[in-house]
């Protein structure tokens, strides 16, 4: 069988794929793109655009809830004649239209994008539909979907990228998942009507992120009407004509119209044939990579989701941009820099944060920090009597006091952070802080006046 020959073959065209094959393109070199699905990957299709679409609908659903406070003939906590079906078919239009753009860019560049399902039959060749495909580099960009639990009657619920299949919203609906996929539904459908349960396998959401993020957005969640269950596991999902029963360990149920699992994601890897490269992966099943995103074998590389590390768009983006500089551009030490990476969980409120948490800092420099914190409402809600304030923290090291985490709760703080993570990143003091004047009346003044 012929091969086709190619200076890069990139297997998956979600964020990084795309990347990566774009900038390589646009070196001069001959790109070939695969992909079984649709372009754009998790993020535009089951991800970061069709949330962020659904928690602007929760935005304006809390504006109009303020509007009285403010002398607009609104009723509070009215459904203000929201419609689901209106929501999701816009959204649905939105998405086609991203699908569009990519193809125009890649168009463009003259990548050659191709359908199917790749299989490697050596370290530089995979199959495709049939065909052969030979490159001196290959990309590995396959991303990540969701788990599922081992349990009977899993499937009778739905994983997270099945969220946004929901024709319907549903009226009562269980979230099973402390991470952020989980809160993020839980907080958006609740602030749209419906009655959340969130089963936490232990006692509060989002463990890994500061503790005083994580304990802060307990109480919002509980403050919205989400119900909690903590220390829970379900043993069984039971379907009837009418509902779900989710059959929990402590012997007790929950009736439910919607069971969604937000436990986790793996890697996308499975029609792959890795072993056909000898291509290694970690115990989780990620694609092991070196700071480079280099595999185990010479020419063959990852990013992304697929490599367990720090699955978010502008990451995967940022590594496949670098990993193209480095092989098609002769900077030969360009690549991603993974300890300060801003992130955004789109609750409501949001949170932001960027570097270190406190225990991280503790462990790492000892008593050797200090904290600096604030919590205040926001302006925006000086009228209201139900408002949830916000929370700041800057974690400092040293006598110079450099600036390595802030965490942040509360409403704006998603876009407060960007620019504040360009001062951590170019090493910023407390005392650089200090010395910015603030803009008033603003959230955000408060990173600048801290004491």
């Amino acid at each position: 069988m012929n091969k086709e020959n190619w200076d890069l073959l990139v297997i998956g065209a979600g964020s990084g794929g795309i990347a990566a094959a774009n900038r390589a393109a646009q070196y001069g070199q001959r790109v070939v793109l695969i992909e079984a699905n649709v372009l754009g990957g998790t993020c535009v299709n089951v991800g970061c655009v069709p949330k962020k679409i659904m928690w602007y609908a929760t935005d304006i659903a809390e504006t109009l809830d303020l509007a009285a406070d403010y002398g607009f003939a609104f009723n509070k906590n009215a459904t203000h004649g929201f419609s689901w079906p209106i929501l999701i078919a816009k959204r649905s239009a939105y998405i086609e239209h991203l699908h569009a753009a990519y193809q125009r860019g890649l168009d463009k560049n003259s990548v050659t994008v191709i359908k199917g399902e790749a299989q490697f039959v050596d370290a530089h060749t995979v199959s495709v539909n049939g065909h052969l495909y030979h490159a001196s580099h290959i990309i590995i960009a396959t991303g990540g979907y969701p788990t599922m639990p081992s349990i009977i009657g899993a499937e009778h619920g739905i994983n997270s990228d099945g969220f946004f299949e929901l024709s319907e919203q549903p009226v009562r609906v269980m979230i099973v998942g402390a991470g952020y996929i989980g809160v993020e539904l839980a907080s958006m459908l609740s602030a749209l009507g419906s009655a959340v349960t969130l089963v936490l396998r232990q006692d509060k959401p989002l463990r890994e992120f500061d503790a005083g993020i994580s304990e802060r957005l307990l109480q919002v969640l509980k403050k919205a009407g989400v119900t909690i269950r903590a220390h829970s596991n379900i043993l069984q999902l039971e379907k009837t004509t009418e509902q779900l029963i989710a059959h929990f360990d402590d012997a007790s149920t929950e009736q439910t119209d919607c069971v969604i699992w937000a436990i986790g994601r793996q890697a996308n890897i499975k029609k792959l044939n890795l072993n056909a490269a000898k291509i290694k992966l970690d115990n989780k099943n990620y694609v092991i990579t070196d700071e480079y995103q280099n595999t185990n074998v010479t020419g063959i590389y990852a990013l992304g989701d697929v490599t367990g590390r720090a699955a978010l768009t502008p990451v995967a983006v940022a590594a496949g941009r670098r990993l193209a500089d480095r092989l098609f551009n002769a900077q030969a030490q360009r690549r991603l820099l993974y300890d300060v990476i801003p992130s955004v969980v789109f609750t409501h409120p949001p949170i932001a944060v960027v570097g270190l948490t406190e225990a991280q800092a503790r462990e790492q420099y000892g008593d050797d920090i200090k904290i600096y914190q604030t919590e205040f409402t926001s302006m925006r809600y000086a009228f209201s009597d139900n408002a949830n304030k916000t929370w700041m923290k800057l974690i400092v090291q040293g006598a110079e006091e450099k600036v390595i985490g802030c965490h942040m709760i509360g409403n704006g703080v998603d876009e407060i952070l960007q620019g504040f993570a360009v001062a951590i990143r170019m090493g910023a003091t407390k005392k650089d802080f200090d010395d910015t004047l603030a803009i008033h009346p603003t959230s955000g003044e408060e990173l600048v006046t801290l004491r």
